[in-house]
């Protein structure tokens, strides 16, 4: 779960993963023109993308409590073995329903810990705890073996010929990370809060990146440098529920009070800028 940062003294925007998932599923569909290069295999990457959090739904469903808030513990905050296990579940997912974007979720997965294959300076395993370095390190173990055998048994098929040169993993992989830093962009900072934000590494194709700059322009409206969709000047939109740590106690806990507190859209718009 995504808690929004909010002006001092004021509520909190709360997102699930599956809230977030449904934002990336917007970018994916209309990602690319005639610079950056589309989505291929175009259905399995809609999906995967579309699901590439997927692992978080039940625990989203009844999350824990961070003591130092009273709310639902923040994506980054939450308890290392909540994390671990939700990790070993999206690719689980995925790969039910394609090799591929069990490949591809396997690869995310297996990123958040390493710093994103070296794209990002975030290293999600040095937070964790020496006590939970076993577990972890099991389920990281675990996802490289996926991934040798998914890339095995999409060998097999002639149609995933053209998708599996390591370039081209390495380039859907990329858009993946890209389209989930710009969703994380809009939900875990408030309106009020976004600055200028460089995107690094987003493909133009197998063969070369681009840096991305986004840009808040005012009046719900943010500019793209250079711009990587189809849809110039589309608008987007999210959806979340406004809590207070007093909402739990007053609605039964917090996995009543997230499924009875009623839903708050936020749109914006993408232009080239």
């Amino acid at each position: 779960m995504i808690i929004q940062t909010s002006p001092p003294g004021t509520s909190h925007l709360a997102i699930t993963m599956y809230e977030h998932n449904a934002l990336c599923m917007q970018f994916a569909k209309v990602f690319g023109n005639d610079r950056f290069e589309r989505l291929e295999p175009l259905d399995a990457m809609v999906y995967v993308i579309s699901n590439h959090d997927a692992g978080w739904l039940e625990y989203d469903r009844n999350p824990g409590i961070d003591p130092a808030t009273g709310l639902p513990y923040n994506l980054v905050d939450t308890p290392p073995q909540s994390i671990i296990t939700t990790s070993r579940l999206s690719p689980d997912f995925n790969q039910r329903h394609d090799s591929y974007c069990g490949l591809i979720s396997s690869m995310h997965s297996w990123g958040l810990y390493n710093g994103r294959y070296g794209l990002s300076k975030l290293v999600l395993l040095d937070k964790v705890a020496a006590k939970d370095r076993p577990v972890a390190d099991k389920m990281l173990n675990g996802e490289l073996g996926r991934q040798a055998r998914l890339k095995e048994e999409l060998a097999k098929d002639s149609r995933a010929a053209g998708w599996l040169g390591e370039r081209k993993v390495f380039q859907n992989y990329k858009t993946l990370q890209f389209i989930d830093t710009l969703a994380l962009y809009f939900n875990r900072v408030h309106p009020e809060g976004r600055t200028e934000q460089t995107f690094e590494h987003v493909p133009l194709s197998k063969d070369g990146d681009v840096d991305v700059i986004i840009r808040p322009l005012g009046d719900k409206t943010y500019a793209l440098s250079p711009f990587p969709l189809a849809s110039e000047g589309s608008e987007f939109a999210f959806s979340g529920r406004r809590i207070s740590p007093t909402d739990s106690a007053g609605l039964g806990g917090w996995a009543a009070a997230l499924q009875r507190l009623p839903t708050e859209w936020e749109s914006f718009k993408l232009v080239a800028g």
